[in-house]
């Protein structure tokens, strides 16, 4: 699940990390308000940032015409304009692709005086199964370019979640960003603190980008977390209910948000052969099998190890509101799953819906005879396949024909 910029600072501020003075609004006079009081709070100057789970914000384009989902001002006025300008517009961004992002709330923050960028950011390292801490001089850009250009830039501690992070390590990343005197001392604190949130609030990535060096109020140069982008761990959420109250189901696909209702894995994509299948492993290799033979997949759906009857039939719901669906695979393999559960659900689900698509269904392993039966004795027009190959190639023919 991701979270807005906003939500991700106010947990951040919950483990001691600095974040700008800022309010969330959702109207411009509500923006004038926030921006009057955080000028009388000592601000010089104020930034009006759209909240949308995408970045490249700055740089995007409202379909209104309006250039820019970041901008900065110095009065209240003109802070409530540009907060007009975005609000119940369509932010079309390099990350949202040309749908774009309806923003409906905006952040307005003090911008401190910025001296110096950083990167840093906290995951889980799967091939060392442990977290690790990155770090990067270059804050600001986005991190792929710089692991592609100056991989030198970028430095990472791992963590042994055992036994946890270490001061030393969090001091030797700030001695490794060129930090100094007090702000070695203030960012080890910091990287601490943002490791903290990651780790006790099940996060799978917390970035800050950028970590800047500003100057605080009274002469001496701070750190703080000008911006940051988390995304938590759904099988961890149940531990987190104040979290999980954060989710903003506008930002997710209608779909995804139906299939969440019934614990189905449902991501939609572009194509026009949709997949229904069990286990992720499986999903993945279906749709690479489906384009390998010329097809395009509309979806992944994994219904997981033990669906039942109504989650198949709520998965073929699901499928059939894509407009772009025109012929549906089912690839099942049966190891915990009954296949039989799975022809029992399709021909639910067939029936109920009055489907009209060209259906592909392959069932191999627990059980299978009796689903294949089953599939046989209901006098559906369902096209049997006896592989994976066999299916992919049935199900783009289907579709060419």
């Amino acid at each position: 699940m991701n979270i807005h910029e906003y939500q991700a600072k106010e947990l951040l501020s919950r483990y001691g990390v600095a974040v700008p003075p800022d309010r969330v609004v959702s109207t411009a006079d509500e923006a004038r308000a926030a921006a009057e009081q955080l000028l009388a709070d000592g601000a010089t100057l104020l930034v009006v940032k759209s909240q949308i789970h995408a970045g490249g914000r700055g740089k995007g384009t409202f379909k209104s015409g309006f250039q820019g989902g970041v901008k900065l001002c110095k009065t209240a006025n003109d802070a409530a304009e540009k907060a007009a300008a975005m609000l119940g517009q369509v932010l079309v961004t390099k990350q949202t692709g040309p749908d774009g992002r309806l923003v409906s709330k905006v952040l307005i923050a003090a911008a401190p005086q910025i001296k110096k960028e950083f990167y840093l950011a906290v995951l889980l390292d799967r091939a060392a199964s442990k977290p690790v801490i990155m770090a990067s001089t270059e804050g600001g850009v986005d991190i792929e370019e710089v692991a592609e250009q100056t991989p030198d830039k970028i430095f990472k501690v791992h963590v042994d979640p055992a036994v946890g992070l270490y001061p030393h390590q969090a001091r030797s990343l700030a001695v490794a960003l060129g930090l100094k005197g007090d702000l070695i001392a203030s960012a080890a604190k910091l990287i601490v603190g943002v490791y903290r949130t990651w780790l006790e609030s099940d996060a799978a990535m917390l970035e800050i980008n950028p970590l800047c060096v500003i100057a605080g109020q009274d002469g001496k140069d701070t750190l703080s977390a000008v911006d940051a982008k988390m995304s938590l761990d759904d099988n961890a959420l149940y531990r987190h209910p104040d979290i999980l109250a954060m989710r903003d189901l506008a930002e997710e696909s209608p779909l995804e948000v139906e299939a969440s209702k019934f614990a189905l894995n449902y991501i939609k994509l572009d194509g026009a052969i949709a997949c229904l299948v069990n286990g992720a492993g499986l999903a993945m290799g279906t749709m690479d099998i489906i384009k390998h033979y010329g097809g395009e997949p509309a979806n992944f759906l994994d219904v997981g190890g033990g669906a039942s009857v109504e989650q198949v039939t709520a998965a073929f719901k699901i499928i059939m509101k894509d407009p772009n669906v025109k012929a549906i695979l089912v690839n099942i393999f049966g190891g915990i799953m009954d296949c039989n559960i799975i022809a029992t659900g399709i021909v639910a689900a067939v029936n109920e819906t009055g489907l009209k698509l060209p259906l592909v269904v392959r069932l191999e392993g627990n059980n299978v005879l009796a689903g294949k039966q089953t599939l046989a004795d209901s006098g559906l027009p369902i096209i049997s396949a006896t592989t994976m190959a066999d299916a992919a190639q049935k199900v783009v023919k289907a579709i060419a024909a």
